[in-house]
């Protein structure tokens, strides 16, 4: 596969940890308040395993990556909804949970990175086999 298909990977693996921190986190620093805290863990745990199947199996890393692609944008849409609270947050005023707005800021910076990654890969893998 392409030349950043190594770096594609770990870059899953790595920010699957990143989420599945910021999920129980936020979990535990809301008094396990709300489930839904919970629902950045559960995106890096599936972005983690992909990102695992990807790089140890070259077989499966076109399946691996799309599925990383896929969980990307829909963390990012998933997350647009804190998108007025993140934006008062960073001007001053108040909002109803920090730790929901801080949660969801770093889902879509995070999904937004993962998404580059995977458009780099499917461009370079496309490159690759089409000379």
């Amino acid at each position: 596969m392409a030349n950043s298909s190594p770096s594609t990977f770990m870059l899953g693996i790595v920010l699957g940890i990143v989420l599945v921190v910021l999920g129980v986190g936020a979990y535990v620093l809301s008094d396990f308040a709300s489930i839904t805290a919970l629902i950045p863990a559960i995106f890096g745990l599936v972005i983690g395993i992909l990102g695992a199947v990807g790089r140890q199996q070259p077989a499966r890393q076109r399946l691996a990556v799309y599925g990383i692609g896929l969980l990307a944008v829909l963390g990012v849409l998933g997350s647009m909804r804190g998108v007025p609270a993140i934006i008062a947050l960073l001007t001053g005023e108040a909002v109803d949970s920090v730790i929901a707005t801080v949660s969801q800021g770093a889902m879509i910076v995070i999904c937004l990175v993962l998404l580059a990654a995977v458009i780099q890969f499917v461009r370079e893998t496309r490159a690759s086999t089409n000379p």
